[in-house]
């Protein structure tokens, strides 16, 4: 409609000829197709939406001038992006269309497909964010790997065609495709974000517009173009009646009419003569003169007067547009109605509500797992449930695979979301999540720690602390609380041992920090995680224990040495601590298979630094004490052997004895194999697996 003196005209930037102002759009085009642009000191980046939202939003605003911009949201919950993908959470949208500035999280569609050919995972993207260049997003992905920082993807390539995109990412087994795919959105555009700035040129001055103001300005603009429109097509309208009047009137007179046009010596002198005679204007006579002969027919003379009968109507119509503002909004709606059932399609871009920041434990499940770690500092985790029980004294099975002179010295229970610390012998600590260890199956040897961790060849690990999400321990060496009062205990094999509170540890990382200041040929032997308080108990390999409460030690920083926590007689050495709770007993294991449990009442408390009292009666046959843990008639014990075997029973069925005794059989070893370590499991067993 821009021929109907709808928009303004402006002469254009030479003023050669002249321009519209404004074009007389009969869809909202500013937020249908979104644009972008940057001038002085401002900026616009409007995105595009869905035409039948727009549409139904703006009949809404007509139905209700006072609706808010919650409620319109119903209507237009959303930008509606070409491109399809995610918009990830609804704050950033909400933000934009009450302030007309925002941050819309964008991401790309993918899922995870099991590929014929090989039989691997794969992640296989469909859609990806609105201006997001496909090539640049593989190039991105490929550098990510060739550089190491996304590792488990062995193939890369694009099997777009003509039937839409299609991006395959191929992962290598035993690789968990969720992590994968949670790391390409947080370091690739396969996530990116637009910043909405909803500005424009209103009444000739730049204004930040939020939903309902862009909206009602498309609504005053629409309404400003259909009066122009209707007003020019009036006086069209009414000119063309004034001609038909004129026509009618002559073809009722036409052989008078004739005739002064035959006797006239000129057309000027004809129409001068008409209009003297029949009280014509000028444009009529004019239009008499023009005319053609086959007008005189008796069927052209009916259809000039239906015609202009039909004028008329229209003339009707018009006027009732200009004087009604309902009619007037009722030709707008209508017009949109039109649009909206030719043009309009389904939305594109998925509406995803959730605004949580998305984590890579959002991805893993929540599950116990068992975590194994080998002299040689070989980790894995591994479901519980491969562990089934066993009575004392049987010969176990095979629970790792391990290389000569290598063998299990650590096992412990966690969930999946727990954080690790690493304590090394060096005295250091180091930060892992579970579910960042491996999983391998029960005789798979697992993976280096120095693949997850930056240990040092010289560094071995000593112990580690499951922290769970709530601030208490998940197993492994630690016990406690709450985060709040809260300390680690680390003690060292020449006899020292230290406090720290464990918010010392919050920052650790893959790359470590220290832990503990060691002196020379000292290294640390065991850490584990106390609430102040507590009573602890520390073993010695030669069968001495010393119980003292951990207040006796004060809280050092993390570099300090700390102080000598019992006196060592000449080739003994610390072998762990453990934490005394009331009712349970210590259980203390050595490296032949022999162990007993003993009441904590036969350990009487002493002051730190005391030489200790015995624990279990070492011999050739037993060996040296490997270990203690407090456990209750309810938990159940694994042992792990320098062979890789392992064995898991109830600690019911470790008798209780005195402490000046050299415990039972526990574990049948076979020659030259020796126990290198245990873990304390707190769950009950099923009763269908007690039966089997």
């Amino acid at each position: 409609d821009i021929e109907k003196d709808t928009v303004d005209f402006s002469p254009n930037y030479d003023e050669t000829t002249e321009e519209p102002s404004v074009l007389p759009a009969r869809f909202p085009n500013l937020l249908l197709n979104g644009t972008a642009g940057i001038a002085v000191g401002m900026a616009t980046n409007i995105p595009p939406h869905n035409l039948g939202e727009l549409i139904d939003g703006i009949f809404a605003i007509i139905k209700d001038p006072e609706i808010t911009i919650k409620k319109l949201m119903k209507y237009i919950p959303g930008p509606d992006f070409p491109t399809s993908g995610f918009i990830y959470g609804t704050a950033g949208i909400k933000n934009a269309y009450e302030t007309g500035r925002g941050k819309i999280v964008l991401r790309a569609r993918a899922m995870i497909e099991v590929q014929s050919r090989s039989g691997k995972n794969a992640i296989v993207v469909t859609e990806i964010p609105y201006s997001v260049n496909k090539a640049k997003l593989i190039e991105r992905i490929a550098d990510l790997v060739r550089n190491r920082k996304i590792e488990g993807i062995s193939d890369l390539r694009d099997e777009s065609d003509r039937e839409g995109m299609r991006i395959v990412i191929e992962l290598k087994k035993d690789v968990v495709a969720p992590i994968i795919l949670n790391r390409l959105y947080k370091t690739t555009p396969m996530e990116s974000s637009f910043g909405v700035i909803m500005l424009a040129i209103v009444d000739g001055r730049p204004k930040i517009l939020n939903l309902k103001d862009a909206l009602v300005h498309f609504i005053y603009h629409r309404r400003e173009v259909v009066l122009r429109r209707t007003r020019y097509e009036l006086r069209k309208a009414e000119e063309r009646a004034h001609i038909l009047v004129g026509l009618v009137k002559a073809l009722e007179n036409i052989d008078e009419v004739i005739n002064i046009i035959k006797t006239s010596k000129n057309q000027p002198e004809a129409k001068q003569r008409l209009i003297k005679r029949f009280k014509f204007s000028d444009i009529q006579a004019q239009a008499i003169l023009d005319m053609r002969l086959g007008r005189l027919t008796s069927l052209e003379i009916e259809k000039v007067i239906k015609e202009y009968e039909e004028v008329m109507a229209l003339i009707k119509e018009l006027k009732k547009i200009l004087s009604d503002e309902k009619v007037l909004i009722s030709v707008i709606v209508k017009e949109l109605e039109d649009i909206k059932e030719e043009f309009t399609d389904e939305r594109r871009t998925e509406i995803i509500e959730e605004t949580k920041e998305l984590t890579i434990e959002d991805l893993v499940e929540q599950e116990d797992l068992v975590v194994t770690v080998s002299h040689r500092g070989y980790i894995k985790r591994a479901p519980l449930n491969q562990y089934r029980s066993q009575k004392r004294g049987g010969k176990g099975m095979s629970g790792m695979g391990t290389i000569d002179g290598d063998f299990v010295e650590n096992l412990f229970v966690a969930k999946t979301h727990d954080q690790i610390l690493i304590f090394s012998s060096l005295g250091k600590a180091y930060s892992l999540r579970v579910h960042e260890i491996p999983q391998g199956g029960r005789a798979s040897r697992g993976r280096s720690v120095v693949n997850l961790v930056q240990m040092s060849q010289n560094e071995t690990i000593a112990s580690l602390i499951a922290i769970s999400d709530s601030g208490g321990d998940s197993g492994g060496d630690s016990g406690g609380d709450s985060k709040s009062n809260l300390h680690i205990l680390m003690a060292t094999n020449k006899g020292m041992i230290k406090k720290t509170e464990i918010v010392e540890f919050k920052n650790a990382k893959h790359t470590g920090l220290i832990a503990i200041g060691l002196a020379n040929d000292d290294k640390l032997v065991s850490a584990l995680m106390v609430k102040s308080g507590k009573d602890i108990v520390v073993a010695t390999k030669n069968g001495y224990a010393a119980r003292f409460v951990e207040t006796d030690v004060r809280a050092m920083g993390r570099s300090a040495q700390g102080v000598k926590a019992v006196n060592l007689q000449k080739g003994d050495a610390i072998v762990g601590i453990a934490l005394v709770e009331k009712g349970i007993t210590l259980l203390t294991v050595t490296e032949k298979g022999y162990g007993k449990r003993t009441k904590t009442s036969e350990y009487p408390k002493q002051k730190r630094g005391g030489k200790g009292v015995i624990t279990l009666k070492t011999t050739t046959k037993t060996g040296k004490v490997i270990g203690v843990k407090m456990v209750s008639k309810d938990d159940e014990v694994i042992m792990i052997s320098n062979k890789g075997k392992f064995l898991r029973l109830k600690a019911k069925d470790v008798p209780v004895q005195g402490r000046n005794t050299q415990g039972v059989k526990m574990m049948n070893l076979v020659k030259e194999e020796r126990l290198s370590g245990m873990a304390v499991l707190a769950e009950k067993e099923d009763k269908d697996e007690t039966k089997e």
